[in-house]
C-alpha cells in the first residue's frame, strides 16, 4: 500500500476515535436533556405511520441535519452519525481514506415528509459529518404517510405521530378537511377526540333512532364542537400564553376546563368564555401570575365592603369586543330569593332578555344547607323555570350557599348583566350603606347593574347622569346602545365640574342630541 494510503488511514483512525468520544458525550448529555441522541428506525416509523412508497429514486442533495434515522444501522450511530461501536474502527478508516481520494458517493435514502433514513451508505454519512460537510448527493425514494416528520422529531413524539395516524385514519379528517391541523405534543389525546366524536354520534342519531353517516358525525363534530374552540383559542392568544402547545392541546384543556366549570356553577359556558378564563387561571406568563398572587393576597386581606370593582370598561373588553354577536345582553344573571320582590326583577330581567334575545342565569344563595333551605331552594328553582318557560326564554338555575352579595359578584364575571331587586333603600348613615350589601354589589360588580325598586320597567326611557368620568362613559355607551337598539328615548344630565349651570338633553331614538332646558343649578 503506497505510503500516502497509509498515512491516510492512520489520519483516519484518528478522525475516528475522536468521532467515537464525543459519542461517548453525546450520549451523557443525552441523560441531562429532554432530547434523545439515539438514530430513528425506519422500519418502526413505517410501520407505525403505516407508510407507502412512492415513485423512483430521485438523485439530489439533501441536508445532513435532515438525516434521522436508518434501515438497520440505527444502533451504530448516534443522532449526529456518531460511531457508537469500538468494531468499526477498521471499516470506517478505511472508508474515509478512500472518500479522500476517490471522493463521496452518493447514499441511498427513504424520505418521509423532511426527514430522511440512510438505507445504504450510514458511514459515508458518519464521514461526511466528521468533515463539516453540510449536504450530500443521495438517491431519495420518498415514502407517504398522512403525518409528515421533521427533522427535530423525537422518539417520544413519535408516538405521538402514529396515534396520530390511526385518528386520522378513523376520522378521515385529512380528506374531509384537509385545512385541519389537529397535531398534539403529548400522546393519548387522540383517544379523548374518538370520544367525542362518538357522544357527537349519539347525540345525532337520537338514542339510535336515526342512522348517521361517518362523515357526517366526524365534520358535525369539527364544525360545530372543534373549530368555534379553537377559534377562541386563537382569538384570545392562548398561543402566545401557552407557546409551546398546539390548538389541539389547548382545545382539550380548554374542553376539560369548560366541563369543570359548567359541573361547578350549575350553568352552561361558551367555549369563548372557557378559553379567557383558562388563559386567565393557568397562564404561565409573568403579569399573568403576579396578576393572580396580588389578586389572591388582596381578597385575603380586604373586607367585601372595601374592595374595588374592575377599573372601568374592563368588562366591555372581556365581554363585548370579543363578541361576534350584535347585541349586548346576551347573559343576563337574576339572583332569586323567592319573595315578590325577586320575582319582579325576575319579570324585568325576562323583559331584557326578550329585547336582547338572550339567557337568564338565576341564583338562589341560602344561608345554610338544611333540609328546609334546600326544599324552599328546589320550590324556587321550579319556579323560575315554570317561568322562563313561559316568556319562552332559555334559563339555568344554580344553588348556592354563602354570602348574598359576594355570591353574586363571583357569578357576575359569567355574564354581560345584573339585575337584583332593591327591596330596601340603603340607610341614612354612613355605617349602614358600608355595611349594604348593595354597596357591595355597586363596588364590586364586574359587569353592570340593574337595580329594580318594584315593579318592572318597560324601558321606553332612560336618565343618564353624565359628568364626563370613566364610569359615566361606560353609562354613556349603554345610553346608546339602548336608544340604537332598543328604541329606548335617552335623557341625558350633565353637570359640569366648579359650573354655574346644568343641562338636560333629551335623546330621541336614533336623533341627534337637543337640548331640553337650561336652569341656574340649585
Amino acid at each position: 500500500m503506497p505510503e500516502m494510503s497509509k498515512l491516510s488511514i492512520s489520519l483516519a483512525v484518528q478522525d475516528f476515535r475522536r468521532a467515537r468520544r464525543k459519542a461517548a458525550l453525546k450520549e451523557v448529555f443525552a441523560r441531562f436533556t429532554s432530547k434523545s441522541a439515539e438514530l430513528l428506525s425506519y422500519e418502526e416509523v413505517r410501520d407505525s405511520l403505516k407508510g407507502m412508497k412512492r415513485g423512483k429514486q430521485v438523485l439530489k442533495e439533501i441536508p445532513l441535519d435532515g438525516i434521522v434515522g436508518s434501515v438497520g444501522r440505527y444502533m451504530d450511530f448516534t443522532r449526529k452519525f456518531l460511531p457508537l461501536h469500538d468494531s468499526d474502527e477498521g471499516r470506517w478508516a478505511i472508508k474515509a481514506a478512500v472518500m479522500e481520494l476517490a471522493g463521496l458517493p452518493p447514499i441511498e435514502v427513504y424520505q418521509i415528509g423532511d426527514a430522511y433514513f440512510v438505507f445504504d451508505g450510514n458511514h459515508r454519512v458518519s464521514i461526511a459529518r466528521q468533515l463539516g460537510v453540510n449536504h450530500i448527493q443521495a438517491y431519495v425514494t420518498e415514502v407517504i404517510t398522512k403525518v409528515d416528520l421533521s427533522p427535530e422529531i423525537q422518539p417520544d413524539e413519535l408516538i405521538v405521530k402514529a396515534e396520530y395516524t390511526e385518528f386520522l385514519e378513523f376520522s378521515r379528517l385529512d380528506v374531509l378537511r384537509p385545512e385541519a391541523d389537529l397535531s398534539v405534543t403529548a400522546p393519548g389525546q387522540y383517544h379523548k377526540l374518538e370520544q367525542q366524536i362518538s357522544i357527537v354520534r349519539e347525540f345525532l342519531s337520537n338514542d339510535g333512532k336515526k342512522e348517521i353517516s361517518d362523515v357526517e358525525v366526524v365534520t358535525h363534530w369539527f364544525d360545530e364542537f372543534y373549530l368555534p374552540v379553537a377559534s377562541a383559542i386563537r382569538d384570545r392568544g392562548l398561543l402566545i400564553e401557552f407557546p409551546d402547545r398546539t390548538v389541539t392541546d389547548l382545545y382539550l384543556w380548554v374542553y376539560e376546563h369548560r366541563n369543570t366549570l359548567e359541573q361547578a356553577l350549575g350553568w352552561d359556558i361558551e367555549p369563548e368564555e372557557a378559553a379567557s378564563d383558562f388563559a386567565e387561571r393557568f397562564s404561565s406568563g409573568f403579569l399573568r401570575k403576579t396578576s393572580r398572587i396580588w389578586q389572591l393576597i388582596f381578597d385575603r386581606v380586604t373586607p367585601d365592603e372595601l374592595e374595588a370593582g374592575p377599573a372601568p370598561g374592563e368588562w366591555r373588553k372581556k365581554r363585548v369586543a370579543a363578541r361576534r354577536e350584535s347585541h349586548l345582553f346576551t347573559e343576563v344573571l337574576i339572583p332569586i330569593s323567592g319573595t315578590e320582590h325577586s320575582w319582579q326583577a325576575l319579570d324585568q330581567a325576562l323583559l331584557i332578555a326578550q329585547r336582547d334575545d338572550g339567557k337568564l342565569r338565576g341564583l338562589h344563595v341560602m344561608l345554610t344547607d338544611s333540609e328546609m333551605d334546600m326544599e324552599h331552594a328546589r320550590a324556587v328553582q321550579t319556579e323560575f323555570l315554570d317561568r322562563c318557560q313561559t316568556a319562552g326564554i332559555q334559563g339555568q338555575m344554580a344553588i348556592e350557599i354563602g354570602g348574598i352579595a359576594r355570591k353574586i359578584c363571583e357569578r357576575a364575571r359569567w355574564v354581560d348583566l345584573a339585575v337584583v331587586s332593591l327591596a330596601y333603600p340603603l340607610g341614612r348613615y354612613p355605617i349602614a350603606r358600608l355595611s349594604s350589601g348593595f354597596r357591595t354589589m355597586i363596588q364590586r360588580c364586574p359587569r353592570p347593574i340593574v337595580a329594580v325598586p318594584g315593579k318592572p320597567s318597560p324601558l321606553n326611557r332612560a336618565l343618564l347622569a353624565f359628568d364626563g368620568s370613566p364610569k359615566a362613559m361606560e353609562a354613556l355607551f349603554v345610553g346608546t346602545y339602548l336608544n340604537v337598539r332598543w328604541t329606548t328615548s335617552l335623557v341625558l344630565l350633565t353637570i359640569p365640574r366648579g359650573g354655574e349651570l346644568h343641562r338636560r338633553f333629551w335623546i330621541k331614538p336614533s336623533s341627534t342630541l337637543k337640548p331640553m332646558a337650561r336652569r341656574p343649578a340649585p
